[in-house]
């Protein structure tokens, strides 16, 4: 995909029969950005998301993307993973883990840790890179759209 963008062509949808979507957010994120300046809404989420890579790493579970407090990765997309359902499985539990070490606040202690929900849900959909100026990897179908309600 990357060398059909750096080439410019236009890369084709792809049909996945099985995968399984992982979706978290943070509980009271907009509570917390009401309290705390950008800034350190920016570094919370970047030492949040720097932990969540390390796993996805670890569990070779692929990242689609972050939005915001929302964080979206996937299993059997890329290669074959017979244990997909497991592998994310075993990423939620350590991303729940994590986060709940993760201080809201590194200055502010008595702030907390942060808490995620997450969802995720096993079936098939479509990758597609979309648009041009700031092309992105996406994933559509009902498999999403469940994840995404499991998680909330």
């Amino acid at each position: 995909v990357a060398d059909a963008l750096r080439n410019g062509q236009k890369v084709a949808p792809e049909n996945h029969d099985i995968v399984t979507i992982f979706f978290c957010d943070i509980v009271g994120f907009t509570d917390i950005s009401s309290k705390l300046d950008p800034m350190k809404i920016s570094e919370m989420l970047d030492r949040l998301y720097n932990s969540f890579d390390a796993l996805s790493d670890y569990h070779d579970v692929f990242k689609v993307e972050t939005i915001g407090d929302a964080y979206m990765a996937v299993t059997n997309l890329t290669k074959k993973q017979p244990d997909h359902c497991k592998r994310i499985t075993e990423f939620a539990i350590d991303a729940i883990q994590v986060a709940n070490q993760t201080l809201v606040d590194e200055t502010n202690p008595s702030m907390g840790f942060v808490n995620i929900r997450v969802g995720f849900h096993s079936g098939s959909c479509v990758s597609n890179v979309v648009g041009t100026r700031n092309p992105r990897y996406c994933l559509f179908g009902d498999t999403v759209n469940t994840a995404s309600r499991m998680e909330s």
